[in-house]
């Protein structure tokens, strides 16, 4: 089971796949098993966003454990969790922002 983090700027955090793009991230959910799912909004002009990977994972059923919306995109993050929110099975766990600082180090230390 893998950790994927989505955003076209920042680095991933330790025990995290990055992917840099909307693209990257629909093949990892349709591929890998993925614990936690990391989004962010603003992915680059041009390019779809975090709201366009929220809609496809509601229509796919693309569900990993855990889903976090790090984006600094006020907007965004609403976007994404009104998408999400009425949609993600009781076992989805969905935060209205980024992973706390204990959650990420855990993440971390399992994977390191």
């Amino acid at each position: 089971m893998i950790n994927v983090f989505m955003d076209d700027l920042r680095k991933a955090p330790p025990g995290f796949i990055l992917a840099k793009s909307a693209e990257e991230c629909l093949l990892l959910l349709r591929e890998c098993e993925i614990e936690v799912l990391s989004l962010d909004y603003d992915m680059g002009y041009g390019n779809d966003d975090g709201l366009e990977i929220a809609k496809r994972m509601v229509l796919e059923r693309l569900y990993p454990q855990e889903i976090a919306l790090h984006t600094s995109s006020a907007r965004g993050r609403r976007e994404m969790f009104e998408v999400l929110y009425p949609a993600i099975p009781p076992e989805t766990k969905l935060h209205n922002g980024p992973l706390s600082a204990g959650r990420l180090n855990q993440l971390a230390e399992r994977r390191g």
